[in-house]
């Protein structure tokens, strides 16, 4: 094993474009009765802040910062968090427990099954750190890209980005399937200022730091930002900022070959 490939899922290995920046849109709609619908430049700038990685949560604020715009206090509000998340469920999800029929069903996918099985032949080992719950991402890993039992730690199984936690508790995984850990490079590839974030604050955590790992940030630009000219520059800007060693327009672009130079 020469790496550890780490991905985040969101915008990196499918396009959630239309599906949960959709439902954060919807939902945001719905609790201010139509008067505010976020745009995808507005939802950027949020998660432009570093904080903002769990969906719901940024529903919430956005709700929030809409009616302080209009003159009310948040403790006016008293906003049901829970409502927010079934709502935003039933658009993400569908309205089907069992078979899901919402946006989730017609996410288009940005890396194949054959990329990973290239990435594992150069022997380099590969799992997933998502802010996505363990349902959505697995649907994703699974049913949808065919990977079978795939290491994963998803929102369900640790603290939020930019908390490194999540990510670490990955690389031991992959250490224990594999081989030790120490000495490894650690490539973890993300498209927010968030995952960025999550890779620097790695560096300095003691198991990082004694087994002599090199935490190596990757940043990807997410479909809606390819698709938008003028957003592509800045975007590419705030993932370098925040940690990233480089910047590529699609997950595919990280070959062997690139993660070796890295």
């Amino acid at each position: 094993m020469s790496a550890i490939a780490i991905f985040d899922i969101d915008g990196v290995i499918r396009d959630v474009g239309n599906s949960y920046r959709r439902a954060l849109a919807d939902t945001v709609s719905a609790f201010t009765n139509g008067a505010y619908r976020p745009s995808a430049i507005e939802i950027d700038k949020l998660k432009g802040e570093g904080i903002w990685n769990n969906d719901w949560e940024g529903s919430q604020e956005l709700i929030y910062r809409y009616f302080e715009s209009q003159g009310q206090s948040r403790s006016e509000l008293k906003l049901d968090y829970e409502e927010i998340v079934a709502y935003f469920q039933t658009k993400y999800r569908g309205t089907d427990p069992v078979n899901w029929n919402g946006y989730i069903c017609d996410e288009p996918l940005l890396a194949s099954l054959d990329y990973f099985h290239t990435l594992t032949a150069a022997r380099i080992s590969w799992g997933f750190f998502s802010g996505a719950t363990s349902g959505s991402a697995s649907y994703v890993l699974e049913r949808r890209l065919g990977l079978s039992a795939p290491v994963l730690v998803a929102m369900e199984d640790a603290p939020g980005k930019p908390d490194p936690t999540g990510l670490l508790m990955v690389v031991e995984r992959l250490g224990t399937i594999f081989e030790s850990a120490r000495n490894q490079s650690i490539v973890y590839v993300g498209d927010t200022v968030a995952d960025m974030h999550t890779i620097v604050n790695a560096r300095t955590k003691p198991a990082a730091i004694s087994h002599h790992q090199k935490f190596i940030g990757v940043g990807v630009l997410p479909p809606h930002i390819l698709a938008d000219r003028s957003q592509i520059d800045s975007y590419r800007h705030s993932l370098l900022t925040s940690g990233a060693a480089i910047v590529l327009d699609t997950v595919t672009e990280l070959t062997p070959a690139l993660i070796d130079s890295l």
